[in-house]
């Protein structure tokens, strides 16, 4: 259920790296890596400053068994239905805006169901059930994208950890502000992880990224999220452990207080 950007839902069974030839290499997806046997992966970057013109791509990988609850309110209690990812299979109209609520201020994505109908319908789905709620932005590269889309119960994550999506073929670009899944290396891996683009990024656009929608207001949000943590939090313990380890080695995070669909 670990999902990465290449170029790390909900949630996202080995990741690869899309490397960029003779670019310096800043591997987003092995930063906040877990090799599937609990070991950590190293990462590998250049500093910060460095990252808009030579990151990976966006990617998703299998999550370990989930950890004990944690402490705090847990998705599976509030929102039982995410536990039964199977039911995910309400089809979205053609058109329509998902309003996501943050400390920093509110963000509405549109989304248009034939730019990338089975992202589009996934999307849809974990919007209505909740899975958005309580979670946090976790991986922040600036000038490149926002990644999120893994919950803080591990229960929920290890649920949807085999719960994909076919692809969708690529008919948008990634620009700026559009709105795509992560995935694995391998086909048809999307899950519950997704990414915004906070740049311009059509070189993921020849990696299998189908953009399903694009952030249609509040985009200064978006960019004022916090990225002081960088490629930091691992997300192999994010689904293991959920909130609980984010809020205390993480707790400038910020996240989605609750998303909703709207008109």
């Amino acid at each position: 259920m670990k999902a990465r950007l290449h170029l790390t839902s909900p949630l996202l069974a080995s990741t690869v790296v899309l490397s960029l030839g003779g670019c310096p290499k800043y591997d987003p997806e092995v930063s906040s890596g877990n090799n599937g046997n609990g070991a950590s992966t190293a990462l590998v970057s250049t500093p910060m400053s460095a990252a808009p013109a030579t990151a990976a791509p966006p990617s998703a990988s299998a999550a370990p068994a989930p950890a004990p609850t944690s402490s705090g309110p847990m998705a599976s209690v509030v929102f039982p239905a995410l536990l039964e990812p199977s039911k995910a299979t309400e089809k979205a109209p053609d058109v329509f805006k998902a309003k996501f609520t943050t400390a920093k201020g509110d963000f509405v994505i549109e989304v248009h169901r034939d730019w990338a109908p089975n992202g589009a319908d996934r999307f849809y789905n974990l919007v209505k059930m909740g899975f958005f709620d309580d979670t946090r932005f976790f991986r922040n590269v600036p000038k490149f994208m926002v990644q999120f889309g893994i919950t803080g119960d591990p229960k929920v994550n290890y649920a949807w950890q085999q719960a994909n999506i076919q692809d969708d073929p690529v008919t948008q670009s990634n620009k700026l502000g559009f709105v795509t899944f992560a995935q694995t290396s391998m086909p048809n891996s999307r899950s519950t992880q997704v990414f915004i683009n906070t740049a311009d990024n059509q070189r993921l656009d020849a990696a299998r990224f189908a953009p399903f929608g694009q952030v249609v207001k509040g985009m200064t949000v978006v960019e004022a999220l916090y990225n002081g943590y960088g490629e930091s939090p691992d997300q192999g313990r994010i689904q293991s452990h959920g909130n609980a380890y984010l809020d205390a080695q993480f707790p400038l995070l910020d996240g989605t207080k609750h998303a909703e669909i709207v008109k």
